[in-house]
């Protein structure tokens, strides 16, 4: 087993991606801390699948295997709630290895339909909670490190494609999204030295928060089932990710890609004076540069285009 004795916090654990999450990093051998609110994606009380909430019944199904997990209900907007599950894994546990960093929530609105409300909340839930958690988890790898003691520890963050390329109707979710991934990059720059990764996964999945995704497969496979991203987090929680930090894995069925953000492309255009750019010489200079002049007129090459 790939965990054996890690111990891992999984934020939004109780459903969906998360909820498989937590199941397979116990099946790899991890003691889980679930957290889930319980409360739906929009904010709204659910009606509870087990009498304490959905993390109660994840817990509860990997107690039933003869997993270890415990449940927490705690909502990841508080900063003292995030410090409070980091100390609790490391009062129940001895000690914490992995914060996989999953819950979210949706306000799908067009710009002109978006209240501060609900992009408040968006942002509260995936970015200040993605952060809050990161921080207090580095803070105690930190102290562990200053202490003398040796850290194996992984953080895994959750991104999306509306983060990479955007999309209609998620302004919210697709600027907390992209904003996860470069914190993911700063997190790993930051607390290599104190032997942290931090990574970030893209999974393609249909769940409560993508109800019309389309599915492929066959009776014995579902390209969309929200399990199949689950073994590449299995995988980037163990001791054996260590080399690998400050990346974002697209996970598309029972395909990893890997992401390369903000790649600057090897075309260019050069000021024609040699020195600073003239606003009147982009007039033409830009469309040149995206390759959207009419045909005819002057080739990109030789205003400096590679």
């Amino acid at each position: 087993m790939l965990l054996q004795d890690r111990v891992a916090i999984v934020t939004g654990g109780g459903r969906g991606i998360g909820r498989q999450h937590c199941l397979e990093l116990a099946r790899q051998g991890a003691r889980v801390l679930v957290n889930d609110p319980g409360v739906g994606l929009r904010g709204e009380a659910e009606p509870d699948s087990a009498p304490g909430g959905p993390a109660d019944d994840v817990a509860a199904a990997i107690l039933a295997t003869g997993g270890v997990a415990i449940a927490d209900h705690s909502s990841v907007t508080s900063w003292d709630a995030c410090a409070a599950l980091v100390a609790r894994a490391v009062d129940e546990f001895g000690r914490l290895d992995v914060v996989v960093n999953n819950a979210g929530i949706l306000r799908d609105r067009m710009i002109t339909s978006m209240s501060e409300a609900d992009f408040d909340l968006v942002l509260a839930v995936h970015l200040k909670g993605t952060f809050s958690m990161t921080k207090h988890a580095c803070d105690h790898w930190r102290a562990v490190g200053k202490a003398g003691g040796a850290n194996s520890a992984r953080i895994v963050n959750t991104t999306s494609g509306a983060g990479m390329f955007g999309n209609v109707g998620q302004s919210a979710y697709s600027a907390a999204k992209a904003a996860i991934a470069n914190l993911t990059m700063v997190t790993a720059l930051e607390m290599h030295r104190f032997q942290v990764t931090a990574n970030a996964i893209s999974p393609v999945a249909a769940t409560r928060m993508t109800p019309n995704a389309t599915r492929a497969g066959n009776d014995d496979w579902d390209s969309m089932d929200p399990a199949n991203s689950s073994p590449v987090v299995a995988y980037l929680a163990s001791e054996h990710s260590g080399w690998l930090t400050g990346q974002v894995v697209r996970v598309e069925g029972n395909v990893v890609r890997r992401a390369r953000t903000w790649t600057l492309e090897p075309d260019e255009y050069v000021a024609a004076s040699g020195t600073r750019l003239d606003a009147s010489e982009l007039v033409e200079g830009m469309r040149r540069l995206y390759g959207t002049m009419p045909a005819g007129l002057q080739a990109p090459k030789a205003l400096g285009l590679a």
